[in-house]
């Protein structure tokens, strides 16, 4: 038997699924994706991660690397059902790819390795997830694998993520003789063919009836404590019938309070067709969503996702093409038609819309109109950036637009030919512009264009991208992390007045400050003044003025964060005060503020999780000691110990490598953001110019 796609017959937005595959690197997102494909007949020839065949790994980079780095949309139908896919990266420095994505999807399939569990990523991508509110299914894979096994795996995930998993598969057979799955939900066998996508349903076979029965058992038990009619029907029958299981399963998904979780191996076609099942079963349709909710005219507005109501869409992604600049929309509400007149919302500009394509990876289709719970991507959008609503110009609405992470590392760049300046600037502008997380600026001291990105692999893709893509030859300096300032005691009652007079209007402000620290890595902002003695539009003055102060702090420069600034008292002056007055008594007074305060610098910290044989623990060890590492975590088996640590940014230039020669090739590592930590005295010295925390 083979599990074909069928051609999507209805409209409805009952039959549309957007979901997003999640994990971290090489646990097998793509070569999902690519099965997917092939399984729903959109492509007739399987392609592979290692041959750099496949569909969605499009980009020269990817298939050179061998891992996903842009997020690639594609379509397909399975079972009436028009599924939009999109295939994130797994490697950290592109998280801001997969934000993005979260932002526009509605439901996801989150993918683990069956030996290494949830890795450092998975739970990263996760915890994203989880901010966005997008319910999940996940899948198990490379049960082929030596060491594979499904109870570790879901153990991890309930220890890991804190979720609870409702393992709805039990494999047929272990590790090389990995066949099919037992549904428990139909309580029916799947076993798929060797060398083949072909597979047979058939009774549960016979030495595995009782296990199967056990299982079965265990889920309609923990179904039965999460959903109340599952619970009645327990409590009167003392079992849950199909019907009931499966509809409590997909209640549970929506609502986040469990995860269901399949199995099987990808690279040999097991277990897809059953995944794309429960896609259909268990994730949310748009109509499934709730109205989505923005702004207009200051008020907060909804919007259902209905064709019928007014336009409203969000541009999630924009990549430059050989046709055309591309604009990814994820549509909430209305109908687009080609040619149409949009409105930016944030700008106020109209733009027409040229064309609107269907995308397959690098692949396009035309069609004639997208209706809600559609993502496509459309032509002729010339200032459209990635976050931007787009809008009916009679009905406009303002939708909340994905966050952007702060760059970490930056490098300098500058062309190798002085007649190549020209187009390095433009390389950038569109660079900056397809990935918000990076940030392109002027160093005011050397005059040298920096790049800023979330990670040295991240800037050598973007650098890559200029001389691949633009034909520019690049000279790079070497990369340098992203310092902060912070405050560790701060001042109180710091009077600035800021009075100035050179003919005609004077400029008047008065302005007292308590300034003191935050733990975390933000900036407050708030006024006690009583008695009307500064307006509360002189107060957003000095609030503005203060951020403007907090771009370069008083040790070397760096911008400044994890402090509160109240406006305890201050006086105006009849005639001569005014918002920009007071806009410059907050940032000169802030600035003589912080001189003042006990500061100290701040350095972005990962942390590093690494596999290593045995043998090479000691020199792993002593090397992360050197690099200022400190390890929270060594464990052991089968021969491989995992080690994790945490180690500032700054000391991994260089990392692989050396990890590589002391391991003879066989040591890996992976990172993650671990937030900020206080460089050390010795440090702080070599990165600020000898000026010490004050």
């Amino acid at each position: 038997m083979r599990a074909n796609g069928r051609p999507l017959t209805t409209t409805s937005l009952t039959a549309v699924r957007n979901l997003g595959i999640l994990a971290h690197v090489d646990a097998g997102k793509t070569t999902i994706t690519e099965r997917i494909l092939f399984a729903t007949g959109a492509i007739h020839k399987r392609g592979e991660v290692h041959h750099g065949t496949t569909v969605t790994d499009y980009d020269p980079q990817e298939r050179d690397r061998g891992i996903t780095i842009f997020a690639a949309a594609v379509s397909c139908t399975w079972g009436g059902h028009h599924v939009n896919l999109i295939d994130t990266p797994g490697h950290v420095d592109f998280s801001d790819e997969v934000e993005r994505s979260l932002r526009v999807l509605d439901g996801a399939v989150a993918v683990f390795d069956a030996v290494a569990g949830v890795e450092p990523q998975s739970e990263t991508v996760w915890r994203q997830a989880d901010r966005h509110g997008v319910p999940r299914i996940a899948f198990v894979n490379k049960l082929d694998r030596a060491g594979a096994d499904l109870d570790t795996a879901v153990a991890s995930i309930r220890r890991r993520l804190g979720v609870t998993p409702l393992v709805v598969q039990l494999p047929i057979g272990r590790e090389d003789d990995f066949a099919g799955v037992v549904d428990l939900v139909a309580m029916r066998a799947l076993r798929w063919q060797a060398g083949s996508a072909d597979f047979e349903s058939e009774p549960v076979p016979e030495p595995l009836r009782e296990e199967a029965g056990r299982r079965r058992r265990l889920l309609e038990e923990t179904v039965a404590e999460l959903h109340a009619e599952a619970l009645e029907e327990f409590c009167a029958d003392s079992a849950l019938s199909d019907g009931t299981l499966a509809r409590a399963l997909r209640e549970l998904t929506l609502r986040g309070d469990g995860v269901v979780v399949l199995c099987g191996s990808a690279y040999r076609n097991r277990g897809i067709e059953p995944l794309l099942d429960a896609v259909v079963a268990y994730l949310p349709a748009p109509a499934d969503m709730p109205p989505v909710r923005g702004t207009a005219d200051g008020a907060e507005q909804e919007r259902a996702p209905d064709p019928a109501e007014p336009f409203a869409a969000l541009a999630f992604k924009v990549t430059a093409t050989a046709t055309g600049r591309l604009t990814y929309l994820r549509v909430y509400a209305g109908t687009l038609r080609k040619g149409a007149t949009v409105l930016d919302a944030a700008t106020g500009r109209t733009e027409r819309v040229g064309r609107i394509l269907r995308v397959q990876a690098d692949r396009h289709e035309d069609r004639e109109e997208a209706v809600a719970g559609d993502i496509v991507a459309v032509v002729g959008l010339k200032s459209a950036r990635a976050g931007t609503t787009l809008c009916a110009p009679g009905a406009p609405l303002v939708l909340e637009p994905p966050t952007v992470a702060e760059p970490v590392v930056s490098v300098a760049v500058e062309a190798r030919r002085n007649v190549d300046t020209g187009r390095l600037a433009s390389a950038l502008a569109r660079l900056a512009e397809e990935d918000p997380s990076l940030v392109v600026r002027s160093d005011p001291e050397t005059g040298q264009t920096v790049l800023s990105g979330l990670g040295e692999l991240h800037l050598e893709v973007a650098v890559e991208k200029i001389r691949r893509g633009h034909g520019v030859e690049v000279v790079v300096g070497r990369p340098q992390v992203s310092y902060r300032e912070t405050v560790v005691r701060g001042v109180a009652g710091l009077v600035h007045r800021h009075v100035k007079q050179d003919g005609g209007a004077g400029q008047f402000a008065h302005v007292v400050l308590d300034v003191e620290p935050l733990e975390e890595p933000v900036f407050e902002f708030r006024s006690t003044v009583v008695g009307g003695r500064v307006p509360h539009e002189y107060a957003r003055a000095v609030e503005a003025g203060c951020r403007d102060a907090l771009a370069e702090g008083p040790l070397g420069g760096y911008p400044v964060t994890g402090l509160r600034v109240t406006l305890t008292d201050g006086a105006t002056h009849s005639k001569d005060s005014s918002e920009m007055a007071f806009r410059a008594a907050g940032r000169f007074g802030l600035r003589e503020a912080l001189r003042l305060s006990t500061v100290e610098l701040l350095e972005p910290v990962v942390e590093v999780t690494v596999n290593v044989p045995e043998d090479g623990v000691g020199g792993v060890l002593g090397d992360l000691a050197s690099r200022r590492g400190r390890v929270s975590g060594q464990t052991a088996e089968a021969g491989t110990a995992v080690i994790t640590a945490a180690v500032p940014l700054a000391e991994l230039f260089g990392y692989a490598s050396r990890l590589r020669g002391r391991t003879q090739g066989r040591g890996v590592f992976t990172t993650r953001p671990a937030g900020l930590a206080p460089v050390p005295a010795s440090v702080a010295a070599s990165v600020t110019g000898g000026l010490p925390a004050r």
